[in-house]
């Protein structure tokens, strides 16, 4: 009866179906913003998330398993109202992880591409017409934003809790496909053993696909707080800084030079990282350091020196910081000029 009500009204008034659209849109922006600023005061709101996934997770299986009773009984209007709270919720936790992948992404590497997932996911979910056009209209698509929204959720929040980086990958995939399972039941045509069977496959798989594909996910909440090149560091603290380029006169005189990386990560979080020295894309030197440990506000401060310098000096040079499993922290460049 309401949705023939509405049809109605929407026949007569076209604009009153463009407000509607656009102000679920305008609502829904607003409320992951709010979501943003309330949960951007400080990460290890780890309850939050938790809360809202698994909040998440229970309207989407009562909607997967009633779906069909209710479209036959009339009521798609409740369908479509829990079908927006799913959504609603989608949106407000890509947006709060979002700004966590973007400090953690390096826009020069393989990394950006997760970091471009969350933020289109994100801005799809908050414009409805353009959900509707490209998503709503797709089961598969729909199942595939809500494993992606709690793929990267859980890759966020794992480390808050101590899990390492690359655990929090791999747990975090299979999560996600379990999450799923109401789905694999296909309208009830397939019994919870057989989807559930279905989930651990699928979740095996998606966590092989995880560890090869490691190297396009950052290694959020973990960044890089500050970088610095330098002749060399003594207790701690840098010497002779590197402003963007150095001679390859002074370098040589030096015979040496160091990286200087200051690591944030969340308290209780022990990683091990290494620095990756490379001149002009040619391996130098790759040096493991000591496992960071989180909780530290202006980071795990760490460096690392190379000595091997074989002329010619000038070049481009980079030093990655990567997990001990390869995923990539953040980048330090400088130049030695001919």
């Amino acid at each position: 009866m309401a949705a023939t009500v509405w049809a109605g009204l929407d026949d007569r008034y076209p604009w009153v179906g463009r407000l509607w659209r656009w102000g679920i849109s305008v609502c829904s922006l607003g409320l992951g913003l709010a979501t943003l600023f309330v949960f951007r005061r400080g990460l290890p709101h780890v309850g939050w998330i938790v809360g809202y996934l698994l909040l998440l997770w229970v309207i989407f299986a009562i909607v997967t398993e009633l779906r069909a009773a209710l479209e036959q009984r009339g009521r798609r209007l409740v369908v479509d109202a829990s079908e927006y709270v799913i959504v609603s919720l989608c949106h407000g936790l890509l947006l709060f992880v979002l700004p966590a992948y973007y400090a953690s992404a390096t826009l020069t590497s393989a990394n950006v591409v997760v970091l471009a997932g969350v933020a289109a996911a994100a801005l799809v979910t908050s414009v409805d017409p353009a959900y509707r056009w490209l998503i709503h209209r797709r089961p598969w698509l729909q199942h595939l934003l809500l494993g992606f929204s709690v793929f990267a959720a859980l890759n966020v929040a794992l480390p808050l809790v101590g899990v390492r980086p690359i655990l929090a990958v791999g747990a975090s995939a299979a999560l996600c496909v379990l999450a799923l399972t109401p789905a694999l039941r296909r309208g009830g045509t397939v019994s919870w053993p057989g989807a559930q069977a279905r989930a651990a496959v699928l979740a095996g798989l998606a966590v092989m696909l995880v560890w090869y594909g490691r190297a396009l996910v950052p290694p959020a909440p973990l960044f890089l707080a500050r970088t610095v090149a330098a002749r060399t560091v003594t207790e701690l603290t840098p010497v002779d800084v590197i402003q963007g380029s150095v001679p390859a006169e002074t370098v040589a005189e030096w015979g040496e030079l160091a990286a200087y990386t200051a690591v944030h990560a969340p308290g209780g979080l022990q990683q091990a990282i290494q620095h990756v020295w490379s001149r002009n894309g040619a391996l130098l030197a790759r040096i493991p350091l000591s496992p960071v440990r989180g909780g530290r506000a202006e980071g795990f401060r760490t460096y690392s020196i190379t000595r091997n310098l074989t002329p010619p000096l000038a070049g481009r040079y980079t030093v990655d910081v990567v997990t001990a499993s390869g995923q990539l922290i953040g980048r330090l460049r400088f130049t030695v000029t001919p």
